[in-house]
């Protein structure tokens, strides 16, 4: 579902653009990024001049042509994207005042007859920042890892005004060419699993269409939650500590991510069905959660490898071609909701179920099969079925690599970045972004299901701790960190 690489002219809509202007699948992308210093205006829009306006998709608008959508380049005004409101410098509790500010523009979708992206610059103070920008593009527009990919294309290093961000690379596995027959057996072993491990989720897949929903928990959003406005806070956490854990039990950042989230989300629930338990002994039991619980994350998977942030930044600078769009899978990965003894149990868990994904060609499935339905039964029942399949799952969750070093957006030194979506039909999106030496979680929920998503955060962080703890007091720490 991807749109090819980025050239001048008119294009057509890929699938999963097109998909993406479902009214259920209506979704938007939120890009929150802390200053360390005050934001002139100015000197931003000079910038967007020389890199983002370069960048075809920013600058086409999406036009219908005999029935058929394509965006088609236009003249960009910069004044209808640069949003500048007036504030209040001293105003009250400023923390909140921005989450009430991001919250609003859930409320209202984008102007279509102009390019579907815009930036707001708040020149206010908050708790962790000098100035907050918050960018919200049309989710059509591109997958979340090639958009935010692209806004650090805009960034330089603090350090260095000259060089983009250093972002690191996953390393692939090599594979051994060598070992006689155990080396065949075990090729064909993994193979085999290979197989069988993508039929089993591919009938999970196609159950969770006809049937199989998860547990009802205080999590889990209603019908028609796509609709509501959602409410986005964050926390930010020491990558050392995520790093400190991986490195001690031998597993990815991600392993350590999805432990974390497993555990806070146990936290969490935990208090919540404590609460509403009527029977008076019930917060004095260890464990409030019932038995069983069927709770599931999609994780989107983008099957084409991202443009390097230098590839986007020499396309926006000399008009070279990137690969750009959408071209994205899914992964239903299920999550043990249970108060452990042991808190690196979560992570272990987390690994192990990881580790079965990744022998799975699950993702790849659901792409071509998504691409299928969209070209064989149209956008209508494409939308249908994935709005089907988020509504049957509890959440979803993302983890971004990020800079090594602090970077600067147009000469505005960067204190965090912390990305998010909404429009789908779910009430808990979860996002890990890395950034310099810490961690962004990024929390975007319904009000109405999640009342106090910094309770939620707190647990997530709190868990962290827990786990981390429990590796020292183990005494597996390593000498690398």
């Amino acid at each position: 579902m991807g749109d090819g690489e980025a050239s001048t002219g008119d294009h057509p809509l890929s699938p999963a653009a097109r998909l993406f202007h479902a009214p259920r699948i209506n979704c938007y992308i939120l890009a929150i990024m802390g200053c360390k210093t005050r934001i002139n205006p100015d000197v931003v829009k000079a910038g967007l001049e020389q890199t983002l306006l370069k960048h075809p998709r920013f600058s086409s608008k999406l036009v219908v042509d005999r029935g058929k959508k394509k965006w088609s380049r236009t003249t960009v005004n910069l004044e209808d994207h640069v949003i500048i409101p007036d504030l209040d410098p001293k105003v009250d509790f400023p923390d909140q005042f921005l989450e009430d500010y991001v919250s609003n523009l859930t409320r209202n979708p984008m102007d279509l007859s102009k390019p579907l992206w815009e930036l707001h610059l708040l020149n206010m103070k908050t708790s962790d920042a000098e100035a907050v920008g918050v960018f919200r593009i049309h989710h059509s527009m591109g997958d979340g890892a090639s958009l935010v990919s692209l806004l650090l294309a805009c960034t330089r290093k603090t350090l260095d005004p000259e060089a983009v961000p250093t972002v690191p690379v996953k390393k692939r596995a090599g594979s051994a060419n060598s070992g006689g027959f155990w080396w065949f057996f075990l090729a064909v072993w993994s193979a085999l699993r290979l197989i069988w491990n993508t039929l089993v989720d591919m009938l999970v897949f196609v159950a969770t269409i006809v049937f199989l929903k998860d547990t009802k928990t205080p999590i889990k959003g209603a019908h028609g939650v796509e609709l509501n406005t959602k409410k986005f806070v964050h926390r930010t956490v020491k990558l050392d500590d995520m790093k400190l854990v991986k490195n001690a039990l031998n597993m990815t950042i991600n392993d350590v991510v999805l432990g974390v989230t497993q555990a806070g989300l146990s936290r969490y629930l935990n208090r919540r069905y404590g609460e509403d338990d009527k029977d008076v002994g019930a917060k004095q039991r260890k464990s409030n959660i019932p038995k069983s619980i069927r709770l599931r994350t999609a994780i989107l998977v983008n099957l084409r490898p991202t443009a390097g942030i230098q590839d986007l930044a020499d396309m926006m600078a000399k008009g070279s071609k990137a690969r750009w769009g959408n071209l994205i899978g899914y992964i239903l990965l299920p999550f043990t909701i249970a108060l452990q003894d042991n808190p690196l149990d979560y992570v272990r868990q987390a690994k192990a179920t990881i580790d079965r994904k990744k022998l799975s060609l699950e993702a790849i499935c659901t792409f071509v099969s998504a691409e299928l339905v969209l070209r064989i039964f149209g956008v209508k029942v494409a939308a249908a079925i994935t709005h089907r399949i988020l509504s049957n799952n509890t959440m979803a969750i993302s983890s971004l690599i990020g800079p090594l070093e602090e970077i600067s957006f147009y000469g505005h030194p960067m204190a965090y970045l912390a990305p998010s979506v909404y429009g789908h039909p779910q009430a808990l999106t979860v996002h890990f972004q890395q950034y310099a030496e810490k961690m962004t979680i990024a929390l975007a929920v319904d009000p109405n299901v999640i009342p106090d998503p910094h309770q939620l955060c707190d647990d997530l962080q709190e868990s962290l701790k827990l786990i981390k703890d429990a590796v020292v007091k183990e005494g597996l720490i390593k000498d690398v960190v």
